[in-house]
């Protein structure tokens, strides 16, 4: 036998080996093709949701402020007499009183001495002038015999008419006394709160010395300081909503505004007349909005809005409840509904609540009474649509 060339060799083992690695992977390649292909499989939903479709509502317009709340008017009530003893004080500060109401009392025996010392004082004088009229009588009737001359029948006249003004003087001086003795007692001289006592049992205070400050009909304002440029938006008889520091909101109504401006801060004082409300007292910081005019807006539940990256965004469910992550711009806030004021088509079905839970292209389950949630929607925006 003829012996191969050692190149021969070598060719031949490179072509057996290639013949084998053929079989192989046409004996694999049939083996995967005998094998059953595997079913997709389903998407689970990552979370069941309700939708809602953005609802138009009318929204009032409102110009935002600051202001502190004060008392209206405020009454000053203090002593007329000088020199008496506080015996009684019958009201402390927080106290509702009424017009002519007594709040304190001072020490009457050393006025009632002087009213009787005037009294007596008054008689006198009238006896007195009884005599001098008496006097003048009878030398006017001697006049004609010549008894007395004329100088001293006008001097009888003039004795009269002095007496009759003593008489006067005196009754003046019962008229003080007795006025004196009235403020003896300390009374209301309107109605409202005490916001402010400094009467003390026991103390002598002189003429004019505050004892109480008194809330006029316990009347309160907010005072606002708006800019100049938003004042002519303004005008009396526009609604205020008012938040005091408790978060209480207060329905005020402007009642007027100020005719200048603070030539530093350019602002004005708006007047907003406020009711009755045991959260909002005088003196206390209070924010607040004027209702301007009122506009049609769609809106969404505040739920449904949650923030990523600094912006506002919604998730709008599409079809097989995909849900696609939009960007919108947010309005004014109304309760629990905010305004969408761009991003979002009217016909949008947006996830109501939960969507801090989902991300962009996730799966999610409708629940089945997120239809009668919509129809609901609709209703609502029927009327609204209607103006």
């Amino acid at each position: 036998m003829q012996r191969l060339k050692p190149l021969h060799f070598l060719v031949a083992l490179a072509v057996l080996a290639v013949c084998g690695a053929g079989g192989a992977l046409l004996a694999g390649g049939a083996s995967h093709a005998a094998a059953p292909q595997a079913p997709a499989q389903a998407v689970r939903p990552a979370l069941t949701v309700t939708v809602v479709q953005p609802r138009r509502a009318p929204l009032a317009e409102r110009l935002s402020a600051n202001g502190s709340i004060a008392a209206w008017q405020e009454a000053s009530v203090g002593a007329q007499v000088n020199g008496l003893r506080l015996t009684e004080v019958r009201v402390n500060v927080g106290d509702t009183v009424r017009a002519g109401q007594v709040l304190a009392t001072f020490a009457p025996e050393t006025t009632e001495a002087e009213v009787a010392q005037a009294r007596a004082s008054v008689l006198e004088a009238r006896a007195a002038a009884a005599e001098a009229r008496a006097n003048a009588e009878r030398a006017g009737t001697l006049s004609a015999s010549g008894a007395l001359s004329q100088q001293q029948i006008q001097q009888y006249a003039t004795a009269a008419e002095t007496a009759q003004a003593r008489v006067q003087a005196a009754q003046a001086m019962l008229a003080a006394q007795q006025l004196r003795l009235k403020h003896t007692q300390v009374l209301a001289p309107d109605s409202g709160v005490i916001s402010a006592r400094s009467a003390t049992v026991g103390a002598v205070v002189g003429a004019g010395t505050e004892l109480f400050r008194l809330v006029r009909r316990g009347r309160l304002e907010w005072r606002a300081e708006v800019g100049s440029s938003d004042l002519p938006r303004l005008r009396p008889g526009v609604r205020t909503e008012v938040q005091a520091a408790s978060g209480a909101r207060v329905q005020g109504t402007v009642r007027v505004i100020a005719p200048t401006v603070d030539p530093q801060t350019r602002n004005a004082l708006v007047y907003v007349d406020l009711p009755a409300h045991p959260d909002v007292r005088a003196g206390m910081f209070a924010r607040g909005d004027f209702l301007l005019q009122t506009r049609e807006a769609l809106t969404l539940p505040l739920s449904a809005v949650v923030v990523r990256d600094g912006f506002s965004h919604v998730f709008e469910v599409g079809e097989g409840g995909r849900v696609a992550l939009r960007r919108v711009r947010t309005g004014q806030r109304t309760d629990d509904r905010v305004e969408i004021a761009e991003g979002l088509a009217p016909e949008a079905r947006v996830v109501e609540r939960g969507g801090a839970f989902l991300a962009d292209g996730d799966v999610v389950r409708v629940a089945p009474d997120s239809g009668q949630k919509e129809a609901e929607a609709g209703a609502g925006a029927q009327p609204a649509a209607a103006k």
